[in-house]
């Protein structure tokens, strides 16, 4: 990860299963993102206090210990990660959770079920110009 600068930006993924956590840095990787990936809230915040910069972070909603509301309001009330797109990738389709989540400061709430990776790195795209503008 030491030509950051070169990538298109970089990436934090937190999601407890591994297969997707493996296969969505394997995705970004190769459309030139920088990743850090984690399979825990306590990881990625414990990542994030030590220094990792995303430009997005990109996590699920349900995760055994801490789920994706209590790390929002981690990087909120920590300071962590400012700046950064927040997207949540989950399969909670409750209109509830994507409030709760957008409450929190979720930038965009995808539904793993209904979006295939590339369409998440598309997302990922999008939301960055966006918070470029």
């Amino acid at each position: 990860m030491n030509d950051m600068k070169t990538k298109k930006g970089t990436v934090l993924i937190v999601d407890d299963d591994k297969f997707l956590a493996d296969m969505y840095s394997v995705k970004f990787s190769r459309e030139g993102y920088a990743v850090g990936a984690y399979l825990s809230v306590a990881d990625a915040l414990a990542a994030l206090k030590k220094g990792f910069v995303p430009d997005v972070v990109l996590f699920d909603l349900v995760m055994p210990e801490h789920d994706g509301f209590s790390f929002l309001t981690e990087l909120r009330d920590g300071g962590l990660a400012k700046g950064a797109v927040l997207i949540a990738l989950t399969n909670q389709s409750d209109d509830m959770e994507r409030i709760k989540a957008e409450e929190l400061g979720c930038d965009r709430y995808v539904i793993k079920a209904t979006t295939i990776p590339s369409e998440v790195v598309a997302i990922v795209g999008e939301e960055m110009a966006k918070k470029r503008k």
